[in-house]
């Protein structure tokens, strides 16, 4: 019997990835603000340089709004329209300590998407920098530390996972020891497609065993994340590169 060619909406989740190890940056699509915040390695307060968000804290040195741990919950439930740059820090200190030209260059980053020269400021020690364009379906991130990448993703499916899982009868609702998690070590010996350009689809498989799976396949011949999303069914149809269990 012929399998059964799945569409687009079956899947869990879409994740367009497409790494460059030498600046530092990968371009996501799909991926939203409340995404980062929840998936992203823990950080204090968030700087934002490029935002329509009017409930923020405001710093007096650089006149850049920020949110502080204890927002992040409003900001992340926020609908935010237009683009979106920011960039975490640890204390505000560090904020009211930045030169002129130092607050020139985020405002850069924040026009350009891309930086003068590092994204990553000595005095605030931030881990990452993020840029989000909605229209463009597109969002632009720099990893201080490259080994975040397949963490962030990894943390990001296996919320989804949790969330699956968390369904149905509370008597029979799996464990946190039970509930299947992919490892972002896993993920990371697939990094050379993610190089190239890469969906990775996330579903959960019924048969012949109950597991969750990623699917990967690369796209090295789309230049911008939007197209990808007008070719999704016709993508999902080609065989997948490599397919990751999670059981």
């Amino acid at each position: 019997m012929a399998r059964k060619m799945r569409a687009a909406e079956d899947y869990m989740h879409h994740l367009y990835v497409h790494m460059n190890d030498v600046d530092h940056f990968v371009i996501f699509s799909r991926l939203t603000h409340k995404q980062f915040i929840s998936s992203a390695a823990s950080f204090k307060n968030l700087l934002l340089v490029k935002h329509a968000y009017e409930e923020g804290s405001f710093n007096m040195h650089t006149q850049l709004d920020f949110i502080s741990s204890e927002d992040f919950p409003n900001f992340s439930k926020t609908e935010i329209k237009g683009n979106l740059c920011l960039l975490d820090f640890q204390n505000e200190q560090q904020v009211d300590e930045l030169t002129p030209i130092e607050q020139a260059e985020l405002l850069y980053i924040g026009h350009k998407r891309e930086p003068i020269a590092s994204p990553f400021f000595q005095k605030l020690q931030n881990r990452y920098v993020y840029y989000a364009a909605p229209e463009d379906q597109m969002t632009k991130v720099y990893f201080r530390f490259l080994a975040d990448v397949e963490q962030l993703v990894a943390n990001l499916f296996n919320q989804m996972i949790k969330e699956k899982e968390g369904t149905g009868n509370f008597w029979r609702r799996k464990s946190a020891k039970q509930i299947p998690a992919i490892d972002a070590n896993v993920l990371r010996s697939w990094r050379n497609y993610m190089k190239e350009g890469a969906l990775l689809s996330l579903s959960k498989q019924e048969k012949p065993n109950s597991c969750y799976s990623i699917e990967i396949r690369t796209l090295i011949d789309y230049d911008f994340p939007d197209e990808v999303w007008d070719d999704l069914n016709d993508i999902i149809k080609q065989p997948y590169d490599e397919l990751i269990l999670i059981s």
